[in-house]
């Protein structure tokens, strides 16, 4: 081992107990945290490098590339930087994880919460803002996998009813950084006029596709299922599918004349970019609600249920919750996706910790109009979420709305390490530009 580092495996999630038994050993101008119960190999001259990088930047945690399994077998698993908005609980820095020893004890003697599971995330919290946090872009190490789940599979971690505790203290955790930061929100929100102005309906369901002829019959006959007090409409805008889905479309708006199928002029636009086309039609309602086109509503009533949430709660966006299941609807876990960790107190806040918002999502036609999605076909959903969320209140309906249908279509089912870590660096910039905006937001007030 170097001289200058304290080695100690170290569990992801612990106490403020644990971590002043631990910056009491520390001895030596570095500590290197690894991950509890993996096996990590270091490669030749690694430890060096990872010193001298750190005395090179003057960074208080430095990071690093490491490879996962075992000789031939080994495969690359790249990290991202970290920048400003990188707030998740579950950034991944790699199971080894370098500390300026100096700087964790007197961050870890400041804190005078008594954490049960979040210590190590407020540390990292609390570093973030005493220095840097470097990513070294360099393979130093081998580790044994510690989580051989599909991205599908994991993406949900969060959310789960199981962690409900763990995501409680990470939430007071991030917003006590928000705080010290000035990025914090207070709950108070002006109420949207949502009755005002006149629509062609009162609901659009808005469904962007390509290529989904297995799964767009279903999703537009779930959409037309729907029973309103008011018109409403199914506005499809169909990204040039050459799979049948067109075909599909025609012949379900020859049948149904409340369908509306849109095809763009354009051939360059995303997820963003075909919401932004049927938001602005003249033909979408008041009120404009997601379904994506391999998922379905699970009864009848969703329409009107948002409907009612919009003008009791006078909210510019409404948020319900799903069910994952399998292609022939079997629930899947972690079964009910419920986002029970947003609350009206503090749900704009934590919104900047985790990695979505929830669904079906519904927005409020005028303000998407003036606040429209970015042209991406990952993450468009939740920068809007964020933008409106930052001046307007987001109404919830904790209850399922919508079936989350999952198969091996799905563009999320398996992602390799490289997509995920484009997926995470896109969410973290949308982070780091919301936080940059409420900064300023709450200079100007």
């Amino acid at each position: 081992m170097h001289p200058d580092i304290t080695l100690v495996p170290f569990p992801a999630l612990c106490g403020s107990e644990a971590l002043r038994r631990l910056v009491d050993r520390i001895e030596t101008p570095y500590l290197l945290l690894v991950q509890e119960g993996l096996a990590v190999d270091f490669a030749p001259g690694s430890l060096d490098r990872w010193v001298r990088v750190a005395e090179d930047t003057g960074a208080v945690v430095v990071y690093a590339d490491f490879y996962v399994g075992g000789g031939s077998e080994r495969t690359p698993h790249p990290t991202i930087g970290y920048q400003a908005g990188s707030l998740r609980d579950d950034f991944d820095f790699g199971p080894a994880v370098l500390y300026r020893a100096e700087v964790v004890k007197n961050a870890v003697a400041q804190c005078d919460t008594d954490w049960h599971f979040a210590a190590r995330y407020d540390l990292r919290l609390r570093l973030s803002r005493l220095g840097t946090i470097f990513h070294l872009p360099e393979f130093l190490y081998t580790a044994t996998e510690s989580d051989s789940r599909l991205s599908g599979e994991k993406q949900f971690d969060y959310v789960d009813p199981r962690n409900r505790e763990v995501q409680i203290e990470m939430e007071q955790a991030c917003t006590a950084h928000l705080k010290a930061i000035g990025g914090w929100l207070p709950a108070t929100r002006p109420d949207t006029e949502v009755a005002a102005g006149d629509f062609p309906v009162e609901c659009s369901v808005i469904i962007p596709v390509r290529n989904r002829a297995k799964t767009i019959g279903d999703a537009v006959r779930s959409a037309l299922a729907q029973e309103t007090e008011k018109p409403f409409n199914v506005i499809v805008v169909d990204n040039h599918s050459t799979d049948g889905t067109t075909e599909i479309l025609q012949q379900l708006v020859a049948e149904d004349k409340r369908l509306v199928h849109l095809i763009p002029e354009s051939t360059a636009l995303g997820i963003g970019g075909c919401w932004n086309e049927a938001v602005s039609s003249p033909r979408c309602g008041r009120f404009a609600v997601q379904l994506d086109s391999d998922d379905l509503y699970n009864s009848p009533d969703t329409l009107q249920r948002i409907a009612d949430t919009f003008y009791r709660e006078k909210c510019a966006m409404v948020i319900g919750s799903y069910q994952m299941t399998d292609f022939e609807l079997r629930p899947l876990p972690p079964g009910l996706i419920d986002h029970r960790e947003w609350s009206a107190e503090n749900g704009a806040n934590n919104a900047l910790r985790i990695n979505g918002l929830g669904a079906p999502r519904a927005f409020y036609t005028p303000l998407l109009r003036e606040n429209r999605l970015p042209n991406t076909s990952y993450g468009e959903d939740y920068a809007v979420g964020l933008t409106l969320s930052r001046r307007y209140r987001i109404g919830r309906i904790y209850e399922p709305l919508y079936l989350c249908r999952r198969w091996e279509g799905n563009s999320d089912a398996a992602l390799s390490i490289e997509k995920v870590n484009a997926n995470n660096v896109y969410k973290d910039s949308l982070r780091t530009i919301e936080l940059l905006a409420r900064q300023q937001l709450n200079k100007n007030e």
